[in-house]
Parts: structure tokens; C-alpha cells; sequence
């Protein structure tokens, strides 16, 4: 009940009258039946646009950390995760991450829409980086369709880092859906699950135009380990 107020009465109205959502391929979303929404991430506001747009529930995972943080500010971040029905992750990985697509795998044998980001996290710099295969085994485990999903300039309206987003027309496209049915009883096989991913990562950056980056960005955001100390060879 929580997420149709927010979407409807709460908060979408005034997110429709000062973005002015532009969106391209709308119809590709089908109207019934499980559905992947599979998006590149350039800001904390996409998983606010996304499901603002798309007329079914959509169902997002979301890091954690968002649903811990202190005082106001942290209250407010995870009353509006928790109202949007979004899914926290733990993203050390291991038996918390499956956790996490366990829960979005009921949401889709339910029939539902569930939105990935395949990178994992946000983009660094606005470039498309390598998917993990998550996506490809919710999209194998359940049989749903894979709807590419492309934010435009998400990164432009709310940079990351930044609290008050920049007032622009968000702008939202979203591509054929993919079947991948010709995998069926497939899923754990880690070459099947590369491919599928790899096939997602490919309309996503013919959707967005985004340069591809082949490496996580996980790591892109990790700085380099310092050299060890040299010590001089005694002569």
C-alpha cells in the first residue's frame, strides 16, 4: 500500500511535474507476466525514476548500508527504500548476496517485475562496465523476460556524492525484451551465465551510447595498493 502512495499521491506527482520524464520504448515492458528490468546505474536516483515510469510494480535491490543509516537523514533514506519495496543487499557477497536474488526470484515466480543493475554498483564516470551474472541467473532460474533498461543522464540531474539533485528532464529508454529461453535448465552453468549477461551488457550500452568498460566497477573505484617500500641494496 505504502509504495501506490508514494508513487501516486506521496511523492510521484511532484517528481512528474519537475523532472517531466521522457521515455522512450515504454511498450517493450509487457504488461503481465514476470519481467527483468536490467538497468546501467549512473545514480542514486535511478531506482527512484525507474519505477515512477513503469506502470507495474518494480521491485529493486539496494545496498545495505541504505537501510542503516544515522539520524534523519538515514531514517528518511530507509523509510523511502522500505515504502518503494526495494530489497537490501549485502554486497560482501556469498550467501547474503544470494539471499538477495532469492527474494527478487520469488518476486518474479510471483509473476512480478523485478530491476537489477547487472554492474552491480554505480557507474564511476558515467561508462558501462562489465555485468556480473546475477542477472543471468535470475533470468534462467525464472524463465522471465530481460527488458534492457537505459538511463540517459541520471548522472547529470544527481552526480554521485550529490544530495540535491539538479532540476532537468530525466530521460529513460527502454529496449526490446530478451528471451533467453533457448538456455532453459542451464542455470549454474557459469559459461551459459557469462554469455546471457554479456548479450544484456551489449544492448545496454547500444541503448545508452555509453562507452564499455570490460572490468567491474567495483574494482574501477578501487584505488591501486601502494608499492611496497623500496629499501636500498646495501653496496
Amino acid at each position: 500500500m505504502l509504495y501506490w502512495l508514494m508513487k501516486y499521491v506521496l511523492l510521484g506527482p511532484l517528481l512528474r511535474l519537475v523532472f517531466r520524464p521522457q521515455v522512450e520504448g515504454l511498450q517493450h515492458v509487457p504488461d503481465t507476466g514476470p519481467v527483468i528490468l536490467a538497468s546501467n546505474h549512473l545514480s542514486f536516483s535511478d531506482s527512484i525514476f525507474t519505477p515512477l515510469v513503469v506502470r507495474r510494480r518494480v521491485t529493486f535491490i539496494a545496498k545495505a548500508e541504505y537501510f542503516t543509516g544515522k539520524g534523519v537523514k538515514g531514517w528518511l533514506t530507509k523509510m523511502f527504500f522500505v515504502g518503494s519495496g526495494t530489497i537490501p543487499v549485502d554486497r560482501s557477497g556469498g550467501q547474503a548476496a544470494r539471499a538477495a536474488l532469492d527474494t527478487q526470484l520469488q518476486v518474479l515466480r510471483a509473476g512480478g517485475i523485478a530491476g537489477i543493475y547487472p554492474e552491480g554498483t554505480r557507474s564511476p564516470d558515467g561508462r558501462l562496465y562489465r555485468g556480473k551474472t546475477g542477472v543471468a541467473r535470475l533470468a534462467l532460474e525464472s524463465g522471465a523476460l530481460v527488458v534492457p533498461t537505459a538511463m540517459l543522464n541520471a548522472d547529470e540531474i544527481q552526480p554521485p556524492g550529490k544530495l540535491i539533485p539538479k532540476i532537468a528532464r530525466v530521460r529513460i529508454r527502454f529496449g526490446p525484451p530478451l528471451d533467453f529461453s533457448r538456455y532453459a535448465g542451464m542455470a549454474g552453468d557459469r559459461f551459459v551465465e557469462r554469455a546471457v549477461t554479456d548479450e544484456i551488457m551489449y544492448e545496454l550500452m547500444e541503448l545508452s551510447g555509453r562507452e564499455y568498460v570490460d572490468r567491474y566497477a567495483q574494482r574501477a573505484k578501487t584505488p591501486p595498493a601502494a608499492p611496497p617500500p623500496r629499501h636500498p641494496v646495501p653496496a
